[in-house]
């Protein structure tokens, strides 16, 4: 509970929360999606009149029992109320879980930028007490039950069934993330994530957790970034190879190395059967370009660059699972960019060692739709937009063709006539481009 956060210097009778605060009424349709984590690990509705409660007690800890019918502290309480719980909603919009530590963290800086200073000092040093107390509590109990007050961890895995979480693995692909960096710790990872998950947390949110429990340490050290990446990596491993083999499948890194060849002449082939490649990529010799992938280089990439190519580059089915793995995807490109080649297997091995080694990178289009049903590999148009009616929206129409396959438009619009100029044809004046610039706009958004 949040009550439990704040500092009771004097013994004062609690003040009566008013229930005229709009502010915080309206979040509790918002509020129902929100969970906090408790540091036993059980989990508990999201309240923001709890956060407004503690806030106050807070107040009144600093100036005094007789403060409480104060409207200016109640009105100052509302406000950095609102602010604390906006800011945690911002960073979930969805919904999720959020560690009753992180709610602290927030009122206290809500109470410093508001320029509360007496009251968040105190308020953080009443943290710093109970933290210890927790600290000597937590080692008198360790004699004779070790680990007794930590919960236990199940994960609800993608079918429904749960079972233990596996310390185990956790500690090895977080060991492996860091592996050959410098300035980089797997405990600090380890640790946040266990703070931010709870019994019956689902496999893709176990995974998330991991990967922001590493981001939030990239500006610690830039090569959390390549750790975050690797991280990733075997979230988007879990997601493929279960979608592949039809079954629940984990493999780190290390493994994949004598799967990934296994893995993507099945990806190339489910993927046509879902009409999401070209049948013809089927007809390459897989085996041979399995063997020419280089899983090693998925070691390469830093956080924003893996997790932009699996937003929008990688191939996903209908329920918007993803499939493709780094260097699978590269191969697909190069085998879309080959596929009229002579030689097409060893013409698509050199443009994947290109790709695949960042010694060059195709545009967008490219990446998109190489190997696809709709190869369309070209990055920008130019046009020009003829002085007529049936020419002008012909050429919006062909604006919103060309945008829908990912190509960059560029209209000439000089030869339509400017405003006031005559048209003959109804003996009126031309309100010139801007009306059709408008509508142009519009479409190609």
């Amino acid at each position: 509970m949040y009550t439990n956060t704040l500092p009771p210097k004097t013994a004062t009778s609690q003040p009566p929360t008013t229930s005229a605060d709009a502010n915080t009424d309206t979040d509790s349709s918002m509020a129902s999606r929100y969970s906090v984590i408790r540091r036993n690990g059980k989990i508990t509705a999201f309240d923001p009149d709890k956060i407004k409660v503690a806030m106050t007690k807070a107040f009144l800890a600093v100036e005094g029992g007789q403060a409480a019918a104060s409207s200016r502290i109640h009105e100052t309480v509302d406000k950095l109320t609102l602010e604390v719980t906006d800011a945690l909603l911002r960073r979930l919009p969805d919904g999720g879980t959020v560690h009753i530590e992180d709610i602290q963290d927030q009122v206290e800086l809500a109470l410093m930028r508001a320029g509360e200073h007496k009251v968040a000092r105190d308020y953080v040093l009443y943290r710093e007490r109970q933290a210890v107390k927790r600290e000597a509590e937590a080692s008198k109990g360790k004699s004779g039950k070790k680990k007794a007050d930590q919960p236990e961890i199940n994960v609800t895995a993608i079918d429904g069934s749960t079972h233990p979480l596996d310390i185990k693995r956790l500690e090895s692909i977080t060991a492996e993330a860091i592996t050959g960096l410098e300035g980089v710790e797997a405990e600090p990872i380890i640790h946040d994530t266990l703070r931010n998950i709870f019994d019956g947390i689902q496999e893709k949110d176990l995974c998330a957790a991991v990967v922001m429990s590493a981001r939030t340490l990239i500006e610690k050290d830039p090569n959390y970034s390549h750790v975050t990446a690797r991280l990733l990596l075997d979230s988007m491993r879990n997601e493929a190879l279960t979608l592949i083999y039809q079954t629940p499948t984990h493999a780190t890194q290390a493994e994949m190395a004598n799967r990934y060849s296994e893995y993507f002449s099945k990806y190339i082939r489910y993927a046509a059967e879902l009409e999401l490649l070209d049948k013809e990529l089927t007809r390459y010799d897989l085996e041979k370009l399995g063997e020419a992938l280089k899983p090693e280089r998925d070691q390469q990439f830093t956080y924003l660059g893996l997790q932009t190519l699996y937003d929008r580059y990688f191939i996903h089915t209908d329920n918007d699972i993803r499939f493709e793995l780094p260097q699978a995807f590269f191969m697909r490109v190069a085998m879309g960019l080959a596929i009229n080649e002579v030689d097409r297997e060893a013409r698509a091995i050199e443009f994947y060692n290109l790709l695949s080694s960042f010694e060059f990178m195709s545009s967008t289009p490219t990446l998109f739709n190489s190997g696809t049903l709709r190869p369309q590999l070209s990055s920008c148009y130019l046009t020009t937009v003829p002085d007529d009616l049936d020419g002008i929206f012909s050429a919006i129409k062909d604006d919103a063709m060309l945008s829908k396959y990912a190509g960059g438009l560029g209209n000439d619009w000089t030869r339509v006539r400017g405003m006031g100029s005559h048209i003959k044809g109804t003996n009126g004046k031309s309100q010139g481009v801007v009306p059709f610039l408008k509508v142009a706009n519009d479409i190609a958004v």
